[in-house]
């Protein structure tokens, strides 16, 4: 039985000696949750299909380098949520952007990370971020939870800079409030 090699083993394995099975084994267990994930942010599969190939291409070319620091699954969603943001910027992805954000918007089913955000335990936060309209929930999810910039979160959510920011500002209004 072979033994299984940490995060930090493999990234390293890739980084110093362009290890093949490192690399795989790493994909193999991060491409799932990372299409998974970009899925709940854009609803065109061919395109997060693209993204999540060449988030492995930065980590295999050494492009994108792991520093020991934090947690490899937020690192692989730093860099593929960056690459989603550059992917929906190209030409015509504005209305694909919009049209896949209409559809997210609109359906009944309540993602993955909205469920999280419900659960969260500490005082009444999950109760006063459920009470937060969708709008103002995607911006913090992008900003906070995402750690985009307002830029990549205006682009992601198809809406201006300025609207991010003062989104934003009334959620973190709002919240203060209800934790008041």
């Amino acid at each position: 039985m072979s033994e299984t090699r940490s995060d930090g083993e493999l990234l390293r394995a890739v980084a110093a000696d362009a290890d093949r099975r490192a690399f795989e084994e790493l994909y193999r267990r991060y491409a799932p949750w990372l299409r998974a994930r970009l899925r709940g942010r854009c609803a065109d599969l061919g395109v997060v299909d693209d993204v999540v190939q060449e988030t492995f291409l930065a980590v295999w070319r050494g492009k994108a380098r792991y520093r020991d620091e934090g947690d490899v699954a937020g690192w692989l969603w730093r860099i593929g949520s960056r690459r989603l943001v550059d992917a929906l910027r190209g030409d015509g992805a504005r209305g694909r952007l919009r049209q896949a954000l209409a559809r997210l918007r609109h359906r009944d089913e309540v993602s993955a990370e909205e469920r999280v955000l419900a659960g969260v335990e500490h005082g009444d936060l999950a109760g006063a971020l459920v009470r937060l309209s969708p709008e103002l929930r995607a911006v913090l999810q992008a900003t906070v939870i995402d750690g985009l910039t307002t830029r990549e979160a205006a682009v992601l959510l198809g809406i201006p800079p300025g609207t991010v920011k003062t989104r934003a500002m009334r959620a973190r209004k709002q919240l203060r409030e209800a934790l008041a």
